[in-house]
């Protein structure tokens, strides 16, 4: 629903919406450009949307929540950021070694700040409507926009405590708080009142049929779902900033039993959501307003639109699939690099999810495709093929996908994991749900499921690493379960195998050659399974040995393979793996110097 951002209007600065980005000490200082006073703001449902709107619009932008989707949670052994090392920009993030003054951490954290905000000053006016208790019709929509914006507040925090910990929590507008430095509070007891809010949220806001929202505004189901995440990595290991260790909390089940029955009550309802049958279409509905998504599987995502900083996101160009500026769809992608390792983790012909996630190849200045070499493969979820805008705005319209159904079943699963010791039938059918989609026409090549606690606890960690690739999931993944550095460890083994031909890897070749072909924008299986390398389809020449020489065969032009990968991209110090990665230190960023500024209470993250 795109077009419900286009009502964004000057009103949003209704009261104290509008935070100055040059405070230096009350956190959530504002200023008040607004001719419309907040009594006659919430006295109407029509500026109260508008006002709730003005929340949502936070959300897009090169500031919003795609900065968490393509640089924050980069990287994980899905993918990583490209280019060479530097503390003050987004590869120091990606290899764990970025300096409090890097500009990556600044303009996307204040943004938060003002969404919590704009959130603070809705629930306030709401709470003091009249039209918010006066028992009529308006008593419900004032009460739906109540829960959207609980539900926008709850997000904004969420982000916040799992990238930086323990921060600043203000939960009343900036014009009602006397005190100039606001006190730190812990990343747990934030996550305990976001739950608590979102249980009153679910309470107001209607299920999407009955609320005539799209994916791009919250539904009771969203918010459910929503509830369920923030649960399991309360549930899971957090930093701990006295100790400095991560930690976990002693009554960690009782969260995961609230992941359990939202995801249970929302798994009921499968006209409001289920798994659309066709995993590339999630993705490619996000790219245009014609949508592919019959069965909602995306339950919240980021509208974009306008082509401006502030209003839409550089999906597909910043990252995705990489194409050549000359080409006649115009450039872009790139930013993001597969782990070699990564392409090894799907199945060599079931698992359509692999083709879809990552970029095999791409487009050149004839719009041909091209095949990468195995070091310079790029996440392709996003892709500017997958529009219809050309020339060389860096601006696509695609939406984020912040949740979706598929993550309500794997949640499910895990929970009820948890929970009982070992996987219920209902857990494992939950798990094939996923497994089916994700092999369909391939159905006898589906891994058997586990039945005990670790064996299936392994499977959802797997999987999970292959559903959600590229959608910054897995790097908050690993922090919850306190498995990062056993599973860098575990992929550096993995890209030493590989390049040098060992253990799983025996038979990748070292080289591989290929030709231009046809770019078809067809189902990315057959994209793929379409490449012309030397020996037949790339789904065999990619898994066989090969000639193993450096030289092509006459019309082909070699591609190296295993032979692209060395030490310094899988340890350097400029282009390796997580290589500044710390345990009980990395899982959180440093706050940059101009936060520790603005409030003199926050102390700096422990290393940084």
């Amino acid at each position: 629903m795109k077009s419900a951002y286009k009502k964004i209007i000057t009103l949003l600065s209704l009261g104290t919406l509008i935070l100055t980005s040059s405070s230096c000490k009350k956190y959530l200082d504002i200023e008040n450009p607004s001719t419309i006073s907040k009594d006659v703001a919430f006295a109407s449902a029509s500026y109260t949307n508008t006002a709730i709107v003005g929340i949502y619009n936070l959300l897009p932008g090169d500031n919003g929540l795609t900065k968490e989707g393509t640089i924050w949670s980069i990287s994980a052994d899905d993918f990583k950021t490209s280019g060479s090392y530097s503390p003050e920009d987004r590869r120091g993030i990606s290899m764990y070694r970025a300096s409090s003054a890097n500009g990556e951490l600044l303009d996307a954290f204040k943004q938060l700040y003002i969404g919590v905000e704009r959130s603070n000053v809705c629930i306030k006016g709401i709470s003091g409507s009249a039209l918010y208790a006066d028992g009529s019709a308006n008593e419900s929509i004032m009460g739906k926009y109540m829960g959207e914006a609980l539900a926008l507040r709850s997000l904004y925090y969420f982000i916040l405590v799992r990238n930086w910990g323990n921060v600043v929590a203000q939960w009343e507008p900036s014009g009602d708080i006397i005190e100039l430095d606001a006190p730190v509070t812990a990343g747990t007891a934030i996550l305990d009142r976001v739950l608590e809010d979102l249980k009153l949220a679910e309470s107001m806001v209607p299920w999407r049929t009955e609320s005539g929202y799209g994916s791009t505004r919250w539904t009771k189901g969203s918010i459910k779902a929503l509830r369920s995440r923030i649960a399991l990595f309360r549930g899971g290991y957090m930093m701990d900033k006295d100790s400095h260790t991560m930690l976990r909390s002693a009554d960690y089940k009782k969260y995961y039993q609230i992941a359990f029955d939202e995801c249970k009550e929302v798994m009921g309802k499968r006209g409001e959501h289920d798994l659309n049958p066709v995993y590339e279409n999630i993705f490619k509905s996000l790219h245009s307003s014609t949508r592919s998504d019959p069965t909602n599987e995306l339950m919240f995502e980021v509208g974009a639109y306008g082509a401006g900083s502030r209003t839409d996101t550089k999906l597909g160009y910043y990252n995705g699939l990489r194409i050549n500026g000359a080409s006649r769809f115009g450039g872009g992608g790139g930013g993001l690099m597969a782990i070699s390792s990564y392409f090894y983790e799907f199945d060599q012909i079931g698992d359509c999810r692999r083709d879809v996630t990552i970029g095999s190849y791409e487009i050149d200045l004839n719009s041909q495709k091209v095949m990468n070499t195995l070091n310079n493969m790029t996440d392709a979820k996003f892709r500017r093929s997958w529009t219809n805008i050309i020339g060389t705005t860096q601006t696509l319209a695609v939406n984020w996908p912040v949740i979706r159904f598929a993550d309500v079943l794997l949640m499910f699963a895990e929970a009820d994991n948890e929970i009982n010791g070992a996987p219920s039938a209902a857990a494992q059918a939950a798990l094939m749900e996923v497994r089916k989609r994700a092999y369909v026409g391939f159905e006898d090549r589906i891994p058997a499921i586990p039945a005990s606690y670790v064996g299936f606890f392994d499977a959802i960690v797997k999987e999970r690493l292959l559903e959600f690739g590229g959608e910054a999931v897995r790097k908050y993944d690993l922090i919850r379960w306190n498995i990062m550095a056993s599973k860098f460890a575990e992929t550096r083994v993995k890209l030493r195998q590989l390049m040098n031909g060992e253990g799983a890897y025996v038979n990748v070749p070292k080289y591989v050659y290929s030709k231009a072909a046809v770019y078809n924008v067809v189902g990315s299986q057959l994209e793929f399974n379409t490449l012309d390398t030397y020996g037949g389809s790339p789904a065999v020449t990619l898994f066989q040995p090969g000639l193993g020489v450096s030289g092509a065969p006459s019309g082909y032009t070699t591609k190296n393979w295993r032979a692209s990968l060395n030490e310094e991209y899988i340890s350097g110090n400029q282009t390796g793996f997580a290589t500044y990665f710390e345990q009980n230190k990395s899982e959180v960023f440093p706050f940059h110097n101009d936060v520790l500024l603005y409030n003199t209470r926050t102390i700096q993250n422990y290393g940084y």
